[in-house]
């Protein structure tokens, strides 16, 4: 198996929990190819008394049947063959009352959304098994896992009924930073630039089944070329698979990731809905949580403004990518992103997927900054009475009385400011001082690539960053 890259905060949670004097109920959670089952079973697989993983789209019966062949696998062949889901989590409690090993017995419960989507009895009988006989136990480490995460939350997380505040500790895994993408790279023998590895990710995001994928004796364009616009491309249908395998009736959210793509600044939920064309009901509602939940869209604030005015953006880099290729993939079959990453065409692309990038490497960008310590709020601006209008797409508010106004610069070499370009740095900081009648010291703060070419308008910048702080 390859070795764990990254991880270090889920790993000392998961031991703590293995160590402990009690039973221990974890979710853990992530969006599809995030790398759930391959922290799992790096961290325990040799201390498995049980492992069974859902099936996408078997049925109660298929799903039973699974579990039944996974009992006889970890020694219950003596035990009668399940019927239903109580039977089944019955013969699960006599296999953990025989197993003799010392320290806690690992149950693993994969993909656990597949096993219950088919037959709400499962989750009863889930509850009746850890209140019943695992709760009071003190050599018990339970761990379900699944990638439909707002099927966790709903019945696992948040559940009302017996399951209701049962776990210990529920765990969010999210995607490879940078630098954990260059670790993954490095471990798998590839040597692939920073500048590559940041391109990579502003493509695919930081998804280590993706990554797994990259092959050392090719160019970052052909490995692209190869994952995804050839023919037969492993990750050609990609897109599709992943939403339906997360959510039933996938159709209604790739609606609004679509219309949230198609406005790359964000919208309010008013704005959507008058786009879809629907309610803004309690089913909206329900789609637009689990969207989050599950990391591909982002509820934040613009720059003043109170909860009630919150908007929504698109923050998932591949699904972006997609949406933005996906005529491009259908009509080229060869060498596509080899003559497309030098022309013109590929500036403005890259140039909102690395502004993308750099909102998901925050915590990277206060470090850089030296305010690490010190609260600080990220929010977006847009100016309401000027004309031409200014938009700012990060701004630091810092409760030390400092704002940044954050600009990010995509290129192959250090970036040089063109007069025009710091004229409108300059109009940009003098509309906000004036619109928002703030108080605070306002710095604009750059983000580069490569850094800053000097010249007599780069002291428009009071901060500039490069890539490299990304990969803190």
């Amino acid at each position: 198996m390859r070795n764990l890259i990254g991880r270090e905060k889920e790993h000392k949670r998961f031991m703590r929990h293995y160590i402990s004097n009690k039973a221990e109920f974890i979710a853990l959670f992530g969006r599809r190819r995030v790398g759930k089952t391959f922290l799992v079973k790096s961290l325990f697989e040799s201390e498995f008394s049980f492992y069974a993983t859902g099936m996408q789209n078997g049925d109660t019966q298929t799903q039973i049947n699974n579990f039944n062949n996974e009992i006889i696998n970890f020694g219950g062949e003596k035990l009668k063959e399940a019927s239903n889901w109580s039977e089944a989590f019955n013969n699960l409690h006599h296999l953990i009352e025989n197993k003799l090993t010392k320290g806690k017995k690992v149950i693993f419960l994969d993909e656990i959304s597949w096993m219950g989507m088919s037959n709400s009895d499962f989750i009863s009988a889930l509850d009746f098994f850890w209140n019943r006989w695992i709760s009071s136990r003190d050599d018990v480490l339970l761990i379900v896992c699944g990638s439909a995460t707002s099927w966790i939350m709903d019945n696992i997380v948040n559940d009302t009924g017996g399951l209701h505040n049962r776990l210990t500790d529920h765990i969010q895994l999210e995607p490879f930073s940078l630098s954990e993408c260059e670790e993954f790279l490095r471990d798998k023998g590839v040597s692939m630039p920073r500048y590559q590895i940041l391109e990579f990710y502003m493509i695919f995001g930081g998804i280590p089944y993706y990554l797994d994928f990259i092959e050392a004796d090719r160019s970052l364009a052909q490995n692209i070329d190869r994952m995804y616009f050839e023919k037969g491309a492993p990750l050609k249908k990609e897109y599709d698979n992943l939403f339906r395998a997360l959510f039933k009736n996938a159709d209604n959210y790739i609606k609004i990731i679509e219309v949230l793509a198609s406005k790359r600044t964000g919208m309010s939920r008013k704005d959507m809905t008058v786009a879809l064309k629907q309610k803004s009901g309690g089913t909206f509602s329900k789609i637009l949580s689990d969207l989050i939940s599950c990391g591909f869209v982002e509820e934040y604030l613009a720059f003043g403004k109170q909860k009630r005015d919150c908007l929504y953006r698109l923050v998932d880099p591949f699904t972006f990518f997609h949406l933005t290729f996906s005529d491009k993939q259908k009509r080229f079959t060869e060498n596509y992103w080899l003559h497309y990453s030098i022309t013109p065409a590929h500036s403005a692309w890259s140039g909102y997927a690395f502004e993308l990038a750099c909102l998901l490497h925050l915590p990277q960008i206060k470090s850089s900054l030296g305010i690490s310590g010190v609260l600080t709020q990220a929010s977006s601006w847009r100016s309401i009475s000027s004309s031409p209008g200014v938009q700012i797409d990060l701004v630091l508010e810092r409760s030390d009385k400092v704002v940044h106004l954050c600009e990010m610069k995509f290129t192959s070499t250090e970036y040089t400011i063109a007069k025009s370009y710091g004229d409108e740095l300059r109009r940009k900081k003098a509309i906000f001082l004036t619109e928002t009648n703030t108080k605070k010291a306002v710095h604009t703060t750059l983000v580069t690539t490569y850094g800053l070419m000097n010249n007599e308008y780069s002291s428009e910048v009071l901060f500039q960053l490069t890539m490299n702080d990304l990969y803190r």
